[in-house]
């Protein structure tokens, strides 16, 4: 059944018992999720027209799909509107609480053409989900500027969790941090993902008992943001990054880490030494990028001697960063004994 309006105001339309959901131009009360979990096996839902959210400092989220075989759409002209600015204030230092936006825990579906203007937080969630293809994302936050700004903190773009078999294809991020974000899970392929004003492209914080295997990030654009290409695992961290490719990468105007590879991810990162966890059969293909500022570095790697085996670094070529501009000097290490990578050139 095609339902031309859903309003929360009228709980005696049980939108979940339709087949079809069409949701258009929806004011959503505040502190209320738009709940759409457990949806018919076979679901589609349609969003048209503008989604708002009523003012509430909660962690959200303000929209929470579940359900198996889903197909959920936006149409071209259609937003989701999170309004952010009235959450921004402070930026890295408000007390605010702000709620995450989506979250979708699906199986067997397909996600597509979803435009987020203005997140409080972090923007589209897939936790747990499995055989799922993502298309046509979009993360608009350029009202709060570039992450260096410092307006809007933590609006993670586009996050997986505990996924496994999830494909993330023709999608654009503008924020204010991790463009892609994964923190676990298997079989994830990123392809044709553009990325500005925030921290690229992370696979990390790695530590918590969570595994990446078998994670492929290609064909993808980094440009004006704090860090490039990101791999961080917390210290005495425990889990496995194994079989992870970034493959025809270009960098572009990066101010401070053109690649980053840590171990000492925490509360006094960027000091501190960094402890094992196993980075197994990481390959860099195609990488090529440029950097932007005074103090730069192409790549930077700080591992424990023990951590990284069965590398592969082939035609990367970051240039422009001067890490002697670093306080302390920057240094690196734990870099593959088979491998000459510059790093942290002066």
């Amino acid at each position: 059944m095609n339902i031309k309006f859903l309003s929360l105001a009228a709980p005696e339309v049980d939108a979940k018992k339709f087949q079809k959901i069409v949701i258009r131009d929806l004011q959503v009360p505040s502190g209320v999720t738009l709940d759409l979990t457990n949806l018919k096996e076979g679901t589609t839902v349609e969003f048209v027209g503008k989604v708002t959210f009523g003012y509430h400092e909660w962690r959200g989220p303000l929209v929470k799909i579940s359900g198996k075989k889903l197909n959920i759409y936006g149409y071209d002209y259609a937003r989701f509107d999170g309004e952010g600015h009235r959450y921004w204030k402070g930026g890295r230092d408000t007390k605010l609480v702000k709620p995450r936006f989506l979250e979708a825990i699906v199986d067997d579906s397909t996600i597509s053409n979803l435009y987020f203007k203005n997140s409080p937080a972090m923007a589209f969630l897939c936790n747990w989900c499995h055989n799922v293809a993502i298309s046509k994302i979009t993360v608009d936050n350029k009202d709060a500027g570039d992450g260096r700004a410092g307006r809007a903190f933590n609006t993670d773009g586009i996050s997986l969790g505990y996924a496994t078999n999830i494909t993330v294809r023709d999608s654009y991020v503008f924020n204010q941090d991790d463009c892609f974000v994964t923190g676990g899970g298997s079989d994830m392929t990123i392809d044709n993902l553009i990325c500005e004003g925030g921290n690229g492209i992370s696979v990390g914080s790695l530590g918590k008992g969570a595994d990446v295997v078998r994670l492929t990030i290609k064909n993808s654009k980094v440009i004006n943001s704090l860090t490039g290409l990101n791999i961080k695992t917390e210290t005495n961290a425990v889990g496995l990054h194994r079989d992870v490719t970034f493959e025809n990468i270009e960098l572009r105007d990066i101010h401070q880490y053109g690649i980053s590879i840590h171990g000492n991810e925490g509360p006094t990162f960027p000091n501190g030494d960094p402890t094992y966890f196993l980075i197994d059969r990481l390959t860099m293909k195609n990488i090529r990028g440029t950097m932007k500022g005074p103090g730069a570095a192409n790549v930077w790697i700080w591992l424990h001697p023990n951590s990284a085996t069965n590398w592969k670094w082939e035609n990367v070529h970051v240039t422009g960063g001067k890490s002697g501009m670093f306080r302390p000097p920057l240094t690196c290490k734990g870099i593959p004994a088979n491998l000459k990578i510059p790093c942290a050139e002066k």
